[in-house]
């Protein structure tokens, strides 16, 4: 099954002229490659948003769930000029009315470096105004850059109901 994916993997990103391509040899890089695999199956419009930005951050599987009290948390990488740039942590707290577990990717691009070395300096965070774009088929079309940010998300599974306020918080560590 391993060898069946990493073929997959590989076969897709080889046709990209200039692509993220993952060390077959990290796990991390690999579900990376699978979750923008998955959301350009989902949305081929992303392509613009991989292609043009400065830099992407994904997190291929982020776990949130509450009952009133919420959170959320999942790892990623940071890349820039189609290399690991550095790794990422993201973790959210919410309260209000939510019931429920999901499983997603999220996908944050950085219109430019101002921006992705405001994410480096470890003060980036999202407060309850920010929104991310879930993808469906033609959603990027839409979508622009908000700070400095354009930031989407692809439901994996779960359900979640909620009605709450909460912020996101982000960690970065550069790749030694």
């Amino acid at each position: 099954m391993r060898a069946l994916l990493l073929t997959l993997i590989a076969l897709s990103f080889a046709g990209s002229a200039h692509a993220f391509e993952p060390n077959v040899n990290d796990e991390m890089e690999l579900n990376v490659a699978q979750a923008i695999l998955a959301i350009k199956r989902a949305d081929p419009g992303i392509e613009a948003f991989f292609e043009n930005a400065a830099g992407y951050a994904v997190f291929p599987s982020v776990g949130k769930g509450g009952f009133v009290v919420g959170g959320a948390f999942g790892r990623g990488l940071v890349i820039v000029d189609e290399q690991v740039d550095g790794y990422t942590s993201m973790t959210q707290g919410s309260i209000g009315l939510q019931i429920g577990g999901q499983k997603y990717s999220q996908f944050i691009f950085f219109k430019d470096a101002t921006a992705i070395d405001h994410f480096r300096r470890g003060n980036f965070e999202f407060g309850a105004q920010a929104s991310a774009v879930a993808i469906t088929a033609g959603a990027s079309a839409d979508a622009s850059y908000d700070g400095g940010v354009a930031v989407f998300t692809h439901a994996a599974g779960g359900l979640m109901i909620e009605g709450s306020v909460g912020g996101q918080r982000f960690t970065y560590q550069p790749k030694e």
